[in-house]
């Protein structure tokens, strides 16, 4: 999300001195931002009235490289609002050929934008939290249940009261209908944002839980309701959400809490082993 926080502090500085031009072109851009995020600079240009070396010349004013990155700040300013089809628009002329590095080297940069932005100090916080917890509420739906599923899997071997709340047979505040004062309501989401994922952070509020968000950033409509929030970045390949830094950020915080409670998890795992050698539960070395 930075990046559309910093644009929108580029388009509203002070300092700012624009030719008729360019003023023509923010006013479009602020005004009509959900169009032009689709738009080349020749279309913008002929759109507003004026030439593509304009809009051009424009993003430089703005301090971007060239119409790319401002492209790109745009559409990050609207990423949470997008339908499924304008999320596959955006990306409709990649070549075939370079789905697949083109998708792998945007993982990377979300993880290393994840690693570079990250508050240290929120992720020992958060560490602390969940080992305070009298009870542990792991949210996720739709695109964000595989990591609450995740999530609470591996938690549920540091701790004893963990309840993975997703959609299913009952509704996620009968799932969620204990939750009281003590207990910790850990809420993912990413754009597009459920409207009941955030219901229900207001109801575990309600009820005098303390709340971490892991989401996308300060934009995010989580940010505002939980007690700390852990960002990560997941900006979107087409339609389908990048889920590679949220999922690196859940490891990193599974892994701390698990070497927090080092003596309690690893007394864990060797009786489990026992559990696990005597049903068989997985291969045997030899086997196929």
């Amino acid at each position: 999300m930075q990046n559309a926080q910093d644009l929108a502090q580029r388009l509203n500085r002070d300092d700012l001195r624009l030719s008729k031009s360019h003023k023509r072109i923010v006013e479009c851009i602020i005004s009509h931002y959900d169009k032009v995020a689709f738009m080349t600079a020749s279309k913008l240009g002929k759109y507003v009235g004026v030439s593509e070396s304009t809009v051009v010349r424009l993003a430089g004013v703005l301090g971007y490289k060239g119409y790319p990155q401002l492209q790109k700040a745009i559409q990050e300013m609207i990423r949470h609002r997008l339908t499924a089809s304008q999320r596959f628009e955006m990306t409709s002329d990649m070549d075939h050929t370079q789905v697949l590095t083109r998708v792998l080297k945007a993982d990377m940069a979300n993880i290393r934008s994840t690693m570079d932005e990250l508050d240290l100090d929120a992720f020992e916080r958060a560490i602390d939290m969940v080992l305070q917890a009298r009870r542990i509420y792991v949210l996720g739906l739709r695109a964000s249940a595989p990591l609450a599923m995740f999530l609470a899997h591996y938690l549920n071997f540091t701790s004893t009261r963990v309840t993975a709340v997703t959609s299913g047979v009952s509704d996620i505040f009968e799932q969620m209908f204990r939750i009281g004062p003590g207990d910790l309501l850990i809420g993912i989401s990413f754009p597009r944002y459920t409207r009941r994922t955030v219901e229900a952070m207001h109801f575990a509020r309600g009820r005098n839980a303390s709340l971490i968000a892991i989401t996308d950033g300060p934009l995010s409509p989580l940010h505002a309701c939980a007690d700390l929030c852990l960002s990560a970045r997941s900006d979107m390949a087409s339609f389908v959400d990048s889920m590679a830094a949220p999922m690196s950020l859940i490891n990193a915080l599974i892994v701390a809490v698990g070497q927090r409670r080092r003596s309690e998890v690893g007394s864990f795992f060797q009786e489990m082993e026992e559990v696990w050698n005597q049903y068989d539960v997985y291969l045997k070395k030899g086997e196929t």
